[in-house]
């Protein structure tokens, strides 16, 4: 899987052409923030009224299909349940980002615009993430391109660690 960044900026989203958009929602954040929070901006309120609605609920396991074109430059968003934010951590990320790995593959998408599960609240640390949906793609060949929406210090961070571990593996496959 190689990884691409942008900020979370609508003007920089509008740039890209991809055919997913994927992020989440906390159960419990109104306004929403983030990635949610633009394309809620972006389709005027949409995402607020399916869940004043109940229709979104943002429960973990919780995956909705939106439209967005003409709106946005992406086919279709994904937006995936995070459950209460105070019991957000390493287990949830991991099973959100498997959840989004697998729809993934199900959507036959090869790329996609994602905001990896609880980035955009800094609940989960930028190289923890990393590690973690590296770990989970790994063998997962359906992967080729994720542009990860990250704040610039944080792109460079992932950055760093992604060329730390190709180092790290190269040692490994070529030996001492």
């Amino acid at each position: 899987m190689e990884l691409r960044f942008v900020t979370p900026e609508l003007r920089r989203l509008d740039e890209l052409q991809s055919e997913v958009l994927a992020f989440g929602v906390f159960l419990d954040e109104r306004p929403h923030h983030g990635t949610a929070g633009l394309v809620d901006w972006r389709l005027s309120g949409l995402v607020s009224k399916l869940i004043r609605k109940s229709f979104v609920t943002g429960t973990r396991g919780e995956v909705v299909m939106l439209p967005l074109r003409p709106k946005m430059p992406f086919d279709k968003a994904l937006l995936f349940g995070l459950g209460p934010r105070a019991d957000f951590d390493d287990d949830a990320f991991r099973s959100v980002t498997e959840h989004m790995l697998s729809a993934m593959e199900g959507l036959c998408a090869r790329s996609a615009v994602v905001e990896l599960p609880g980035r955009h609240r800094g609940v989960i640390d930028a190289e923890r993430a990393t590690d973690i949906l590296f770990e989970l793609a790994a063998g997962r060949p359906e992967h080729d391109i994720w542009t990860l929406i990250e704040m610039s210090e944080d792109q460079k961070r992932i950055a760093a660690r992604v060329s730390e571990q190709r180092r790290r593996d190269r040692r490994i496959v070529l030996g001492p």
